[in-house]
């Protein structure tokens, strides 16, 4: 049984993750993490996520519980990561990083970190949506360019990054399918009234609810449509897809991996 530091124990996703681990006959929660300030500190962490004990108790410290764990899960907060990765890094732990909303200055922390431990950074671990993205790279490179790409995504109305991690990375996948690069032709606000300009990207953000999340890409061209999308009824599909990928991940060497690895390394599973 592979042994799982859990980070953001009482988050949404973190109690998702409990709840599925516990069914799972490859991976259980070891240890779980959460903010120094967290009201649940001390608890049991099965208790916490509405489920069976699992004699956890739920703490601050992520690097006091590396040596009982095999890998590491973090669906925590932006703010935490550089101290998870440094964590993993000096642990030599393999570290599975499912939170959004990082800013570029982290790329670099990425890659160095991928140079030490197996490292899989996932916006959506959704199986589905990752073979949405598959499909968007290969749409944006079979069409013809006068078709305009336009992204719609809505979530629940607490989820503070906007366009979310899975929109920007179906524009980067689109961006990679026409050979050019996200951060130019990104267009995040239609405010102003400008006209559109051929080959750019647009975003559309809904929040409210408690939408779990869907995901939708357009290609509008001159008398037709090409529309993808991906619909998410149950936060659990999350959570089975980060077990899955962080079994995988405790077999890879050091390196930068993402969802589409995992499905390449057994598809149809």
């Amino acid at each position: 049984m592979i042994r799982a530091a859990l980070v953001g124990a009482t988050g949404r996703m973190g109690q998702e993750i409990i709840r599925a681990a516990i069914h799972s006959t490859d991976i259980a929660i070891s240890a779980a993490v959460a903010s120094a300030q967290s009201t649940q500190l001390g608890r049991d962490a099965g208790e916490v996520a509405a489920t069976a004990p699992l004699e956890v108790s739920i703490g601050s410290d992520l690097a006091a519980v590396l040596d009982g764990a095999d890998v590491v899960i973090d669906f925590s907060h932006p703010l935490a990561t550089e101290a998870t990765l440094a964590a993993c890094r000096q642990a030599k732990k393999p570290l599975l990083l499912g939170t959004t909303g990082h800013g570029p200055a982290l790329t670099h922390q990425l890659e160095r970190a991928a140079r030490e431990i197996a490292l899989l950074v996932a916006p959506n671990t959704s199986l589905g949506a990752t073979v949405l993205l598959q499909l968007a790279r290969a749409a944006a490179a079979a069409l013809p360019r006068d078709f305009d790409a336009e992204i719609l995504e809505s979530h629940h109305r607490l989820k503070k990054d906007a366009p979310s991690g899975t929109a920007l990375a179906l524009g980067a996948a689109v961006a990679q399918g026409r050979g050019g690069q996200l951060t130019d032709i990104a267009v995040m606000n239609r405010k102003g009234g400008a006209a559109r300009r051929a080959g750019e990207i647009g975003f559309a953000v809904v929040r409210g609810g408690d939408l779990i999340g869907e995901h939708t890409l357009l290609f509008a061209g001159d008398g037709e449509e090409l529309t993808l999308t991906h619909r998410a009824s149950d936060r659990g599909i999350f959570a089975r897809g980060a077990l899955r990928a962080a079994v995988w991940l405790t077999l890879q060497p050091p390196g930068r991996y993402g969802m589409g690895d995992v499905l390449l390394a057994a598809p149809g599973c």
